[in-house]
């Protein structure tokens, strides 16, 4: 039987998916402000040294958490896009997000974050990934037009917006006031209200 020795690269790609997954558990329980490079070093039980071998720093962790929380995301959408009739790909669209806003803390806290200027490379960060999940949403606001369900007067990339800071915007006040949300009862409501 042969085996095969992993190459050096595989051994580090290894090691940054297991920094950064513990990362994320970390950044989700504490937030960005509330995590620094010694804790996550203590955290993986290794020197900042080594931490810092495998990345500059804090925000180059904290950038690549966000890019798998919204890669996440961005699958969950597009589960939602494979319905087959606009109503349901509506529907699922809306249900998803609040729901995997709902189980996924650092994307809440990722929405709340205020940083320093000195921290606008995280701050640009989340407004690309915003954008790219903006840019899933939008196709199925534009079939809503084509299918005539919704008013030809209405914007598609402003809607998009509104949709998604009205989830957004419940996602923050339903985790800031620790309740728990009914993502399929407000998903309904949200499309009565817009749709």
């Amino acid at each position: 039987m042969e085996t095969t020795l992993k190459q050096p690269g595989d051994v580090i790609q290894g090691t940054k998916k297991y920094i950064i997954n513990v990362a994320r558990r970390f950044f989700s329980e504490y937030s960005y402000l509330g995590v620094s490079m010694d804790d996550i070093a203590k955290k993986l039980n290794i020197t900042k040294a080594a931490l810092y071998y495998h990345f500059t720093g804090k925000a180059e962790i904290y950038g690549k958490v966000l890019d798998g929380v919204f890669d996440d995301l961005s699958l969950i959408i597009n589960q939602a896009v494979d319905q087959k009739t606009i109503e349901k790909k509506i529907h699922e669209l809306i249900k998803n997000y609040l729901d995997f806003g709902c189980k996924e803390k650092n994307f809440i806290k990722a929405l709340m974050v205020k940083l320093s200027p000195a921290e606008s490379q995280i701050t640009q960060h989340i407004y690309k990934l915003r954008e790219q999940v903006a840019d899933l949403i939008q196709p199925v606001i534009e079939e809503a037009f084509t299918n005539k369900i919704l008013s030809e007067k209405v914007d598609s990339r402003m809607l998009t917006s509104l949709l998604t800071s009205m989830m957004d915007g419940l996602l923050l006040e339903y985790s800031f006031l620790n309740k728990k949300i009914n993502p399929e009862k407000v998903s309904k409501q949200i499309v009565a209200l817009i749709f």
